[in-house]
């Protein structure tokens, strides 16, 4: 499969060949979808990074009382997993979107956008500073998902609305977070076995679950975003668990979005390097 140019036009993988993706299954850290990357305009970027910090914690707080949690839907066709990657030299960010056939999992299409980050990076507001370029490569899905999980917290957040409640709350979508580490919140200790789990609880309140995905590995904490519950956000990413500790889509949208990270930086060194020497 061809490499990826980021400056190519936006391009699909669909996985319309049932052997191809079940190959590319198979290979693991080798899965490589043929997706271009195109820049998203500026013009159509949500006004959210135009607030100030304060201003953003304000909105945080109206828009928390729009989430609903209630159980996630089990009839549906479409899965999608999110996950973003940062260019530091570019002060650029990498979106990429996948979807997957449910219950599946065959991989359908890929969706990568480029876009400046143009809201600083304060802990706790990174869906302002996310959620734009997500929304941007969101918009160039052909089938879009009716179940989104994302690289993120949900409920689990300060002012209980991580990125994940903000995209759903923006497209009216159950979203599940699934995050690597614990923003806040505390549980009861437990044995590392595949499958269990404590209760997540922030001020005496359950915001979602640390579930061992893998006996003798780290947890991993998920928290429902909107349209979901704390039980079946779990339920959810137990059933898209593979090999490793995280849910294979979400598994899969991180490595795109890693493997375009250090194309891209390799390019812009190798732009930089041709530019001193010409």
């Amino acid at each position: 499969m061809k490499g990826v140019n980021l400056s190519d036009e936006l391009s699909h993988h669909r996985g319309s060949d049932r052997g191809d993706t079940q190959e590319q299954q198979r290979q693991g850290e080798n899965w490589r979808p043929a997706v271009g990357v195109v820049e998203a305009d500026a013009a159509g970027s949500p006004p959210l990074t135009a607030l100030s910090p304060k201003e953003a914690v304000q909105l945080q707080r109206e828009l928390a009382a729009r989430v609903v949690l209630q159980p996630l839907p089990w009839r549906f066709r479409v899965l999608g997993a999110a996950d973003l990657a940062y260019l530091r030299a570019t002060d650029e960010l990498i979106a990429v979107v996948l979807t997957f056939s449910w219950p599946e999992l065959e991989p359908l299409e890929t969706i990568a956008v480029r876009q400046p980050a143009r809201f600083p990076y304060v802990p706790g507001l990174l869906s302002f500073r996310e959620l734009p370029a997500l929304l941007a490569a969101y918009r160039q899905i052909q089938n879009p998902p009716q179940v989104f999980l994302c690289d993120a917290q949900g409920l689990a957040h300060p002012r209980r609305f991580g990125l994940a409640c903000h995209l759903g709350v923006v497209l009216e979508l159950p979203t599940v977070g699934c995050a690597k580490s614990r923003l806040c919140g505390d549980h009861e200790p437990f044995v590392w076995e595949r499958g269990n789990h404590r209760p997540l609880k922030l001020n005496g309140l359950t915001v979602g679950s640390v579930f061992c995905s893998r006996s003798g590995v780290k947890p991993i904490y998920i928290s429902p975003g909107h349209l979901a519950d704390v039980d079946s956000s779990r339920e959810l990413i137990a059933a898209c668990r593979g090999r490793f500790r995280i849910p294979e889509p979400l598994r899969l949208a991180h490595l795109t979005a890693t493997r375009l990270r250090r194309e891209r930086t390799a390019a812009t060194k190798a732009g930089a390097t041709n530019g001193e020497t010409g």
